[in-house]
């Protein structure tokens, strides 16, 4: 289901730690850099913390700047962003600076919480997700119900790993300031877990006063058939390479990507790529593979549309050389329509071969968009 853009946020130690444990929160950031968050909140539709951290902290999470708060007036929105809280209990105090100040707040807890957050009064949506707190069906109510399309999560450290572990995180903002803290019962940034393999892409680093701000993307593909944030971008990145194609009136135009379970590209093409006018995507991309490269069996081939179940301009179909290739997993944006093959079924054919295929129709309409001739 289509959740925000999240973007984790957190300031840590040069030893990693999020605050120390005194009775005061440690400030990390420096003005500049919080002045910078003031700016990222302003930007945002929601912003998310923890139970912890609305006990330890008692944060107001507001847009501070007026002529920030006017210019998201000007432009339609509400002065501040949605405030958004989790808490499996339900137990928190009413009294809590976040309930009082900003704009309109919604507490996401159990069926159990649910009757706890009532009796105390919260002065907030309460929605109850069920037995257990479910982060997906927390994003998609968001996204549904509430509009949010871009979430800032500003703690506790719990929240941040398991957004990463669940491969739901599609940004990560660190900024890292010149102190120690060297106590190991003070709160770390992220705890154990199963983070997604390989190195996360690194899109920005920049000096704020004593503070640098990283900024990280997950690219590692998911595993089964739950999408993750990295599987979105990947296929985003094939509906790109689909406008790239010379336009055709025979043939679809699509793009395609194949990636290693690390997040490493291993290679790309696209419908009628080099001037060869009947080569498709995906036969371009595993083409400039290593047959013998052991990162097949664990990659993932993205593909703006449905790799091909029969052709007659090859011997194979791309979901046949997919398969042949060792490759178990295929992300698409939408399935093959009957334009040129009737009943075509390559989901059909890459399952019964082993291969799990997750369609995202979130991005149906821009694998749709170089192809319009052809489907009006």
């Amino acid at each position: 289901m289509p959740h925000p853009y999240v973007l984790l946020s957190a300031a840590v130690s040069l030893d990693g730690y999020l605050d120390d444990t005194g009775p005061e929160r440690l400030l990390l950031s420096s003005p500049a850099d919080f002045d910078r968050v003031d700016e990222v909140r302003a930007s945002v539709d929601a912003i998310l913390v923890g139970a912890g951290t609305i006990r330890a902290d008692n944060p107001r999470l507001l847009v501070n700047s007026p002529v920030r708060r006017a210019a998201r007036t000007a432009a339609g929105l509400p002065e501040y962003p949605l405030k958004v809280t989790v808490s499996g209990t339900g137990d928190l105090d009413p009294e809590a600076r976040f309930w009082h100040t900003g704009g309109e707040k919604v507490l996401y807890t159990t069926d159990e919480g649910a009757g706890c957050a009532r009796a105390h009064g919260l002065a907030a949506d309460v929605v109850p997700l069920g037995a257990g707190l479910d982060w997906r069906r927390l994003l998609t109510h968001l996204h549904d119900v509430r509009g949010v399309r871009r979430l800032m999560v500003e703690g506790g450290g719990l929240i941040h790993t398991q957004l990463l572990t669940q491969g739901l995180a599609d940004e990560l903002q660190l900024v890292l300031a010149p102190l120690f803290v060297g106590d190991p019962d003070a709160p770390r940034l992220f705890g154990p877990g199963g983070y997604p393999p390989g190195r996360l892409r690194l899109l920005e680093t920049r000096r704020i006063e004593d503070v640098v701000l990283m900024r990280y993307e997950p690219t590692a593909p998911g595993t089964g058939s739950l999408p993750t944030a990295a599987d979105h971008r990947w296929l985003a990145l094939a509906c790109e390479l689909a406008a790239l194609c010379p336009p055709s009136d025979t043939a679809f135009s699509v793009g395609a990507v194949v990636v290693a379970a690390d997040g490493t590209e291993l290679a790309r093409g696209h419908s009628r790529e080099g001037g060869d006018p009947v080569v498709h995507a995906e036969e371009a991309a595993l083409a400039k593979t290593d047959p013998a490269d052991p990162r097949l069996t664990g990659a993932t081939v993205y593909s703006s549309l449905e790799p091909c179940a029969r052709r007659a301009s090859r011997p194979a179909p791309c979901a046949r050389l997919i398969l042949d290739a060792g490759v178990r997993r295929v992300v698409t944006a939408w399935r093959e329509p009957d334009t040129f093959v009737a009943g075509a079924d390559g989901s059909g054919v890459l399952a019964a071969g082993g291969a799990e295929v997750v369609v995202l129709p979130e991005h149906e309409g821009s694998a749709k968009a170089p192809n319009r001739h052809l489907l009006s």
